[in-house]
């Protein structure tokens, strides 16, 4: 039986502060309709899709930054992308603000079946930045003030994708960083990860670490690794360009089982890249090298999830046996 699906990835340019999300959305329903023209099943759009990044401003009252939230999906101006998707047989993957009926914030992402149903959620829990305005920075990098550590866990779930079922999960920007949260989906036999970033070229909090022409490197070497160690496919999806005066990278990239780059995007715009996925192909690395249940040793790795800062090792001197 075949197991096959073509990707889209639907990178957008820049949403800028002024713009509503009725703009958005119209980019988001023309990229998911290109991308049903070229053969794709399942689209993934970036982080935070509906709105500019806007923990790059610093608010006293979380009050008054209600409005960049949504408190209800779909709502009236996300109900476009939701009717394309049904029209076109097409499943999308979503990153949005999320503030809960009872007033938790969220960096959340959904994967939603085409006929509007959501078959996956996710709340980003690796937060980068800081909670409070910080001087010393040009760019505020305020996410740990917006949004909560996500409480969902790393959740997995087999559902349709075109004319297959895979095994899908869901990860958002700084995520994919982390080895953790890829070994999390992959003990779920994870077949497809979808994630999407904002991500600014340069470090803003950088001092000395990673260079500028390395913030495109770590960004896929961390998805090419997640992939093969994991073997599974990723779609990883930016916002790029120019937005409110900050430079967003982009590269949005498709990767599979063996950490190949099968597509990536060229442009800051609005882009659609896709590449099919053949599901089996995952099977090669679980079963082989990345075999969990042949190889893995659960009984040396306790420090991982009892330590949280790292920790000076002993020191050895000459003469002092080990």
């Amino acid at each position: 039986m075949s197991r096959k699906t073509v990707l889209a990835a639907a990178q957008l340019g820049p949403i800028q502060r002024a713009e509503g999300r009725g703009v958005a959305v119209g980019r988001m329903v023309r990229l998911m309709e290109k991308a049903h023209s070229m053969g794709a099943e399942v689209v993934v759009f970036p982080e935070l899709a509906l709105t500019t990044f806007f923990p790059r401003w610093y608010e006293e009252d979380l009050n008054r930054a209600d409005h960049w939230y949504e408190h209800a999906l779909p709502s009236n101006e996300t109900a476009p992308l939701f009717e394309a998707a049904r029209k076109l047989g097409i499943g999308f993957h979503l990153g949005y603000a999320e503030k809960t009926p009872d007033g938790r914030r969220f960096n959340t992402a959904v994967y939603v079946h085409p006929s509007g149903e959501v078959a996956l959620k996710y709340r980003k829990v690796h937060l980068p930045g800081h909670k409070e305005y910080d001087p010393v920075r040009k760019v505020q990098h305020l996410e740990k003030r917006y949004f909560e550590p996500g409480d969902l866990g790393f959740p997995v779930v087999r559902a349709p994708v075109g004319g297959t079922e895979a095994n899908l999960g869901l990860l958002i920007c700084n995520d994919r960083r982390w080895p953790e949260a890829w070994r999390v989906l992959g003990l779920q036999q994870v077949e497809l990860v979808m994630l999407g970033y904002n991500t600014p070229s340069l470090n803003m909090e950088n001092r000395g670490f990673e260079a500028h022409h390395l913030r495109v490197e770590h960004s896929q070497l961390s998805i090419r690794a997640g992939c093969y160690q994991n073997a599974c496919y990723a779609v990883a999806t930016a916002k790029a360009g120019t937005e409110d005066g900050h430079e967003l990278f982009g590269h949005s990239v498709i990767v599979n089982p063996q950490g190949e780059i099968l597509a990536q995007a060229t442009t800051w715009d609005d882009e659609v890249i896709v590449a099919e996925a053949d599901f089996t192909r995952c099977e090669l690395g679980r079963s082989t090298i990345f075999d969990f249940a042949r190889h893995r040793r659960p009984e040396h790795y306790a420090r991982i999830v009892e330590q949280v800062g790292s920790e000076a090792p002993p020191v050895w001197r000459p003469g002092q046996s080990s």
